[in-house]
């Protein structure tokens, strides 16, 4: 079942799903297997598992000079999801984005999806490089989301990327894309930015799971805007409770969404991290609890760095 038939079978009932990372490359999957038990009784939709791409790092070599070496330190998506799926009999949707690979690297990893008989994607395009000013595809790879969803549309049609038939077409995949209530950081502006949503939902994309936001009103003035401009796809909200004293500043860089007065004003009064995190819940769970009042059923958190937040909060709220 589908993002899109879940959320239709659940309408007027109240839902969430949530995000892991894989683990870094050397540690086990206790940490995760731990985060999915905190919250797996209280009934996920499904649960989503990012991927990032490889980053290069400077090794200095014996005669002083910096080697530049390029490193993936969190693999294993496609694999997460697989175990996850198998563990514990809840639908996973992997991110399958653009950034650090080529389009015939996207290609075997649908086959390998595929085979795994998982279908349900988020078609991403991935965070630039931290060393590079702005997108740099891989070579072979895409520069935007929609080149990808094209991929993944034909691969649907019984194509390989390079046109050649697929002999035994399997399953077809079924995907949704991100949103910015607040636009991308990289949009000249918000209907510009919506207006790429608008090409994605055109070329297939059956939902969209917005970035973190704190200002409710923020997300009804973007649902409504896109409704005008014809934008009918699901839009979930996507929520992150505040853990830390430290996430007042490094959220608003990191995600390029404003922290609403009320709760900045409330956050600086906090002594604490332990005080920081229980504003952190109170916050969202009045949050959640708005969106709901005013028909929103079907929310989407994230829980790095805030699992035992969402846990908390999800246990006031479903």
């Amino acid at each position: 079942m589908n993002v899109s038939e879940l959320l239709h079978k659940s309408k007027g009932e109240r839902h969430f799903s949530f995000e892991v990372l894989p683990p870094l490359k050397g540690n086990g999957t206790e940490a995760l297997f731990n985060t999915i038990d905190k919250l797996k009784d209280f009934g996920p939709q499904y649960i989503n598992i990012t991927t990032h791409h490889s980053e290069f790092v400077y090794q200095e070599m014996d005669n002083g000079l910096l080697k530049r070496l390029s490193i993936r330190r969190r693999p294993g998506t496609v694999a997460i999801a697989a175990a996850l799926q198998n563990r514990y009999r809840i639908p996973v949707i992997p991110h399958v984005i653009c950034s650090g690979v080529s389009a015939e690297d996207i290609e075997y990893e649908l086959l390998d999806l595929q085979f795994l008989g998982i279908s349900n994607l988020l078609l991403l395009r991935g965070d630039k490089a931290k060393e590079d000013r702005s997108f740099v595809p891989a070579k072979g790879g895409h520069t935007h989301t929609t080149d990808l969803i094209r991929q993944v549309v034909r691969f649907n049609e019984g194509f390989f990327n390079d046109g050649t038939p697929i002999k035994h077409p399997g399953r077809h995949f079924d995907f949704g894309v991100a949103c910015y209530p607040e636009k991308h950081e990289e949009a000249p502006n918000l209907e510009q930015d919506m207006l790429h949503l608008k090409e994605k939902q055109e070329l297939g994309a059956q939902y969209a799971v917005t970035q973190l936001f704190y200002d409710n009103e923020k997300f009804f003035r973007f649902v409504d805007q896109a409704r005008a401009m014809g934008i009918t796809l699901p839009i979930i909200p996507g929520i992150k409770p505040l853990a830390k004293l430290s996430q007042l500043t490094m959220v608003p860089k990191t995600f390029h969404c404003d922290i609403p007065q009320e709760l900045a004003a409330e956050a600086l009064k906090c002594k604490t991290d332990e005080d920081a995190k229980a504003l952190g819940v109170e916050w969202t769970v009045a949050q959640v609890k708005d969106l709901q009042s005013r028909g929103v059923n079907n929310v989407h958190f994230y829980t790095v760095s805030a699992v035992d937040s969402v846990k908390e909060a999800v246990k006031k709220l479903f």
